[in-house]
């Protein structure tokens, strides 16, 4: 076993060339070894939702098989669960799988923030909230980790497209950057710390990720302390000497001897530092013995075991979006027509660089049967073509004949791998023309339409009023039809919530008119106004509402509590709410705390995700839910003093079931301990003057020269509210001479230097 003592007496006998050499992947998959000097390599692979070692040939985009692993579902889906314990178990079984293969590093999570519903990636990330999404990577982190496998965070950061992934220059604000997408990252590295983060191909405000000295070394490291290696996401590094200098450590795959050959030049030059160069050497060997000391051997895993995990995750993942006159769960009937070719050929995974070589596959249609039993009939028909859009006649034709001897039609509809995918992103939200003219024609001649959906991201729904319920399965992975049965007949209760709107029609979305760019740059003008942020904010009704979810049962809130109502932004606050269940199942709720700035000078959402639990019930069983509130959840950050400022004023404590079902409220007052000096200068208005106590004073002694009394005794609000927007200069100028330039001097001179 190496120590920090054993690392820093190797690196000081490397050559130069081999400090640089280790800092460029051996081949596709592993880091460079050393054999003089007894340095191993390192595997690393793809995920996050499953092991995607290739044995054969290698790539990057999910083209060249891999060995059999778990596909678990995928992100997109798994954060609908809410459960950082389900979570973390399914980290653990990802972790006992990359030990059983001799894999060091796993490729993932992805927290980067659902910006745009139209993103091809989409289905690998979270969520559009950065709270929930770094709560769920943190614990998908520890799981794998526990098994002394790394994790690679990825994509850092701002990686919110594929349009132009390798090039696009994001333009962001500050603030935005910090409360909404690097927040999504900053619970992971403090909480979990990563063994990696992998740099992103894209820019940031002008600089690519991976030479991006402020994301990389002034905020990962120096702020957030991540004490592992950055690495580049593969093809990433464009001069990894000029990488290194910003803070990253590691390109991969290799470039074939370019990036070492341009560290060595450049220190020879004197334009990389060999301290530098040690410091990431350093940290690329801390992890590579980390790996090496925690390998185990003879290590196995049980693919069934794994593979009920796999369903396990489904069901806790999928969301019931309409359930009229609690048709499901499916009940006492005799005939079930099941509709559509996913039901034979599901889609369970995304394509590219995490398309997994499942260990085994659940066929919906063959699930159902188990579930259903030998009293209820099941018959099948396709319904749609997988290669093509095109609606076939004769397939909907036999599939109405089907519908309508049953009692219940299932229809399982969605996108086709070829809609959403690494490496492009969707045109629009619509699923495919003989998809929606399928459920069309069922719902004519049947009145009991089920429609299940497996895609990777949002849809419209034009067909929503014609069908009585619809289950979201998201990509469910290898056990999807297994979970799906389950739900179906009632073996297990929904109970998942929506990570993401689903908005009514694309242009609802507040990225809609800069996304994805211009093919050089794409600017973030909707600030930090994503997701239900700005769905909440403008009262745009969606279609369904982040953390929306139904249930086989039902939930009542009560009686919540506050610790304290009154305040420092330096002390924490206990809110607590009672949850009961009220139906005649159990099931689990998953309890949403948001948090209002009432009183804010600054534009701010309706309201922010602060908390959440999931908390399972018995029919009449009732818990106490708890959450500990503390600076974060009050501020903004407010680029000016580069810091999280919380402004002293009044917010509103709101718990309930999604951001549109807001059913328990109390209030805190919050007293900032920061008081921000402000600046009156020349072109400051009356206004900004008459909020300083010194200001205000001094105005009062100006009323007869401004025209203040003047305006209070008739010239009426509308004058008044003129007169106070006005800039002292535009004053002083206009008064012909009744507001000199001497008074207006005074005026600074005696504001600014009071206390």
């Amino acid at each position: 076993m190496r120590n920090i003592k054993d690392i820093k007496d190797l690196i000081n006998q490397m050559t130069l060339e081999e400090k640089a050499g280790i800092c460029s992947g051996h081949d596709f998959w592993n880091t460079k070894s050393i054999e003089r000097l007894g340095i191993p390599s390192i595997m690393m692979t793809d995920g996050p939702h499953g092991l995607r070692k290739q044995a054969g040939e290698t790539d990057h985009l999910g083209i060249n098989k891999s060995v059999p692993s778990t596909c678990f579902p995928s992100a997109a889906g798994l954060a609908c669960s809410w459960d950082k314990d389900l979570v973390n178990k399914m980290g653990v079984a990802i972790g006992e799988e990359a030990q059983a293969n001799g894999v060091s590093i796993v490729l993932g999570p992805g927290a980067n923030i659902k910006r745009s519903p139209l993103c091809g990636r989409n289905f690998e990330y979270f969520s559009e909230d950065p709270y929930l999404s770094s709560h769920l990577a943190a614990s998908y982190i520890k799981g794998v980790q526990s098994q002394g496998v790394g994790t690679s965070l990825k994509h850092f950061a701002v990686n919110n497209q594929e349009y132009k992934r390798m090039s696009v220059d994001v333009i962001v604000d500050e603030r935005t950057l910090r409360e909404i997408y690097l927040a999504s990252f900053e619970e992971a590295v403090r909480e979990a710390q990563p063994w990696t983060v992998m740099a992103a191909y894209n820019k940031v405000n002008g600089d690519f990720c991976s030479e991006n000295k402020n994301l990389l070394t002034e905020i990962l490291k120096d702020e957030w302390g991540f004490e592992g290696f950055v690495v580049t996401d593969w093809g990433a590094a464009n001069e990894l000497d000029d990488g290194i200098a910003a803070g990253l450590e590691l390109e991969m795959p290799s470039s074939g001897g370019q990036g070492e050959k341009k560290i060595v030049e450049a220190v020879k030059a004197g334009k990389l530092s060999i301290e530098t160069l040690d410091q990431a050497v350093e940290r690329i060997l801390n992890v590579v013995f980390q790996a090496v000391n925690n390998k185990k051997k003879d290590a196995r895993y049980s693919k069934n075991e794994h593979h009920r995990i796999a369903r396990e995750v489904a069901q806790e993942s999928m969301v019931l979006l309409k359930n009229e006159k609690q048709i499901l769960p499916i009940k006492e009937v005799e005939s079930i027509a099941v509709i559509g070719a996913f039901a034979k050929n599901p889609r369970f995974q995304g394509g590219g660089s995490s398309h997994i070589n499942p260990t085994m596959v659940d066929t919906i249609f063959e699930e159902m049967e188990k579930v259903a039993g030998p009293t209820t009939s099941l018959q099948y028909a396709k319904g749609y073509s997988l290669e093509s859009d095109d609606v076939n006649e004769d397939l909907i034709l036999e599939a109405v004949e089907v519908a309508k001897k049953a009692e219940v039609a299932v229809i399982f509809a969605g996108l086709p791998e070829r809609y959403e995918s690494e490496g492009f992103d969707r045109k629009h939200l619509g699923i495919p023309e003989n998809h929606i003219v399928l459920i069309e024609e069922i719902a004519k001649v049947q009145s009991n339409v089920i429609v299940v959906l497996s895609n990777g991201a949002p849809v419209e729904m034009p067909w929503l009023s014609k069908v009585k319920a619809v289950l979201e399965t998201y990509l469910g992975g290898q056990a999807l039809g297994g979970a799906v049965s389950d739900l179906l007949f009632g073996l297990a209760n929904p109970s998942g919530k929506l990570a993401e709107t689903f908005p009514k029609k694309l242009a609802h979305n507040p990225s809609y008119l800069n996304f994805p760019g211009d093919g050089e740059t794409v600017e973030y003008r909707e600030g930090v106004f994503v997701g239900y942020r700005h769905y909440d904010t403008r009262d745009v009704d969606p279609l369904f509402p982040f953390g929306y979810g139904l249930s086989y049962t039902s939930f009542e809130y009560s009686d919540i509590r506050v610790n304290r109502k009154e305040i420092q932004d330096t002390d924490t606050v206990t809110v607590s709410v009672k949850v009961k269940n009220t139906g005649s199942v159990a099931g689990k709720e998953i309890v949403q705390l948001y948090v209002r700035d009432v009183d804010s000078t600054v534009p701010r959402p309706e309201k922010e995700l602060k908390g959440f639990d999931k908390v399972y019930l018995q029919p009449g069983e009732e818990k106490t839910v708890t959450f500990e509130l503390g600076k974060r959840a009050f501020a903004y950050y407010n680029a000016k003093l580069k810091d999280w400022h919380v402004e002293s004023g009044a917010f509103d404590i709101l718990v309930g079931s999604s951001s549109r079902d807001i059913l328990q409220r109390e209030t805190v007052y919050v007293q900032s301990t920061v008081k921000i000096e402000k600046v009156i200068t020349r072109y400051s208005t009356f206004g900004e003057l008459m909020e300083h106590p010194v200001g205000a004073e001094i105005l009062k002694a100006m009323q007869l020269q401004v025209g203040q009394s003047d305006i209070d005794h008739g010239l009426g609000a509308g004058m008044q509210e003129m007169i106070l927007g006005t800039t002292l200069h535009n004053a002083s100028m206009m008064s012909n001479g009744a507001f000199t330039e001497e008074m207006l001097q005074g005026i600074l001179q005696t504001v600014n230097s009071s206390k």
